[in-house]
């Protein structure tokens, strides 16, 4: 048992946590002001259950690929044996069940809508006969709302209006962040993708062209939060412009030293949380 829970803890990826659990809290609390149960059930979901659906039906349809990839078998990802795989999808549909029924209790038509979609889009991103990560472009959208999705559902659940230009502002340039990041993200991999058959925005144009389009996703997204309310966003941005503008000529033979990158990523997303927390509490405490 204690070697299961460890397996399905590292699975979960639990450097990442933050990375959903955060947005949803956030924007839930920014319009409700309160601390009350859907925030903390809400917020518990997108921590670990979340997480546990995600990268573990990733693990284990990724299986074979994962095999030819130098990088699993740390924190970018676990290399999840066969005999957890029945284990792994049975604990993850089982973990956030109870979750999404309750979310679906307090929500709206609305809310209820969205949150479906993103658990939808966690699965079809992975699973056998969707497989959305092997078609390029739609990968990296589709891992997007990975990430922003949970502040969606959380605006939606708090009762916010999603069409208001300034949150619309913002839905949109988190949604080229996350373009971006997981454009980037695959560039280290195209190599071992192709070894292993698996399609993907890198592997569909190529390493160069891909790393010059997360810079321009990053660069639009920058634009965007540039005429926002909250100008202090563009110092999260800068620095992913300046990690990845260091590979723009990147090559498909040397795609890996992209993992140099990559690496930087997993912490300056911590940076870039504070600073999307600070640019908000300063209006919300001096008002």
């Amino acid at each position: 048992m204690k070697e299961t829970l460890k397996k399905l803890f590292w699975v979960s990826r639990p450097v990442s946590w933050i990375n959903t659990a955060y947005p949803f809290a956030v924007a839930y609390f920014l319009v409700t002001r309160q601390f009350d149960l859907p925030l903390v059930l809400g917020t518990l979901f997108f921590l670990i259950p979340y997480n546990l659906l995600m990268y573990g039906i990733n693990d284990v349809f990724d299986y074979e690929s994962d095999l030819r990839n130098p990088r699993k078998g740390g924190i970018e990802g676990a290399l999840l044996e066969p005999r957890y795989h029945r284990l792994t999808v049975v604990s993850a549909v089982a973990s956030s069940v109870p979750f999404v029924l309750y979310l679906t209790y307090v929500g709206s038509s609305e809310s209820t809508g969205w949150l479906y979609l993103f658990v939808f889009t966690v699965i079809a991103y992975s699973a056998k006969g969707l497989r959305f990560k092997e078609k390029p472009f739609l990968d990296s959208l589709t891992s997007a709302s990975h990430f922003v999705g949970p502040m969606i559902f959380g605006l939606s659940l708090a009762g916010a209006n999603l069409a208001e230009p300034n949150t619309l502002m913002f839905i949109s340039a988190f949604t080229l962040w996350g373009i971006a990041s997981h454009a980037f993200g695959a560039v280290q991999d195209v190599k071992a993708d192709r070894e292993g058959c698996i399609a993907s925005i890198a592997t569909s144009i190529g390493a160069r062209a891909t790393t010059r389009f997360a810079w321009l996703a990053y660069f639009a997204a920058a634009l965007l939060v540039a005429f926002s309310s909250n100008a202090w966003l563009l110092m999260a941005a800068i620095p992913y412009l300046m990690i990845v503008g260091r590979f723009w000529n990147i090559t498909d033979a040397t795609c890996e030293s992209a993992n140099t990158g990559w690496k930087q990523f997993i912490w300056l997303n911590f940076f870039a949380g504070a600073v999307v927390t600070f640019a908000w509490l300063i209006p919300l405490v001096f008002g």
